[in-house]
C-alpha cells in the first residue's frame, strides 16, 4: 500500500520543526553568537534559502524558538480554569519538566540568560516574560475572586516572584544537574506557594 503523500503544509511544518530543533542544538553547543542561518540549515539538512524562507532572519528564528518552547513547556493546562489549582499545577509542572530537560528548553534558558546583555534578545525575552507573568496574574486574580487566595496578595508582585524563582531554579539545574534535585524541590516549592497564597485562610 502506497504511503499517502504529505501536504505542502505538512512538509512546511516538518521543515520548521527540524530547523527549530537544529537551532536549539547549536545554541546549546556553541552559544547564540555562533548561530547563523547557514549553520542551522546545514545541521537540519536544508539549504540556507529554506531557513530564510521560513524565518527571514536570525532574529525571527530566535523569536520563534522562544515562543514555541515556552508555549509547550508545561503541557496539559489548556483545559484547567484560571485559579490557584492551575497556578500550582504550572509551578509543579515547570519544575517537573526540568528533571528531563531537553535541548530546546536548555536553549531557551541560555538565550534568556544572555538576553540581559544582548539588546537584540532583550526585546524578545521581555515580551516572553511579560506573557508568562500575565498568565500568572490571571491565575492569582481568579483565585482571589474565587476565595482561594488571600485577598491581600498582590498579583503583579507574586507573578514576578514566581517567575524569578522558577527561572532561577532552572538555571541552577542547567549549571549543576547533579546538585539540584528538582523532583524533591518541586514539592517544597509548590507547597510553599500553596501555604503562602492561602495564608489568610489557615492562620
Amino acid at each position: 500500500m502506497a504511503t499517502p503523500r504529505r501536504t505542502q503544509q505538512e512538509r512546511r511544518d516538518q521543515a520548521e520543526a527540524a530547523l527549530l530543533a537544529a537551532a536549539a542544538e547549536l545554541v546549546v553547543e556553541y552559544g547564540v553568537r555562533s548561530l547563523t542561518l547557514a549553520r542551522v540549515g546545514e545541521r537540519a539538512g536544508y539549504s540556507r534559502g529554506i531557513v530564510t524562507h521560513h524565518f527571514g532572519g536570525k532574529q525571527a528564528l530566535v523569536e520563534r524558538l522562544a515562543r514555541t518552547v515556552q508555549a509547550g513547556f508545561v503541557p496539559g493546562l489548556g483545559d484547567v480554569p484560571p485559579g490557584l489549582d492551575r497556578l500550582l499545577r504550572l509551578i509543579d509542572g515547570y519544575l517537573g519538566q526540568l528533571a528531563r530537560i531537553g535541548r530546546s528548553n536548555q536553549a531557551f534558558l541560555l538565550l534568556w540568560a544572555e538576553s540581559a546583555t544582548q539588546p537584540d534578545l532583550a526585546a524578545i525575552f521581555r515580551e516572553r516574560d511579560d506573557a508568562f507573568r500575565a498568565d500568572l496574574r490571571e491565575d492569582i486574580e481568579a483565585g482571589i475572586a474565587g476565595g482561594e487566595i488571600d485577598p491581600g496578595a498582590r498579583p503583579a508582585d507574586v507573578a514576578i516572584a514566581v517567575v524569578g524563582q522558577l527561572r532561577g531554579i532552572a538555571l541552577q539545574r542547567l549549571l549543576d544537574p547533579g546538585g539540584v534535585d528538582v523532583e524533591r524541590v518541586r514539592g517544597s516549592v509548590t507547597g510553599y506557594w500553596r501555604r503562602a497564597l492561602g495564608a489568610a485562610f489557615t492562620a
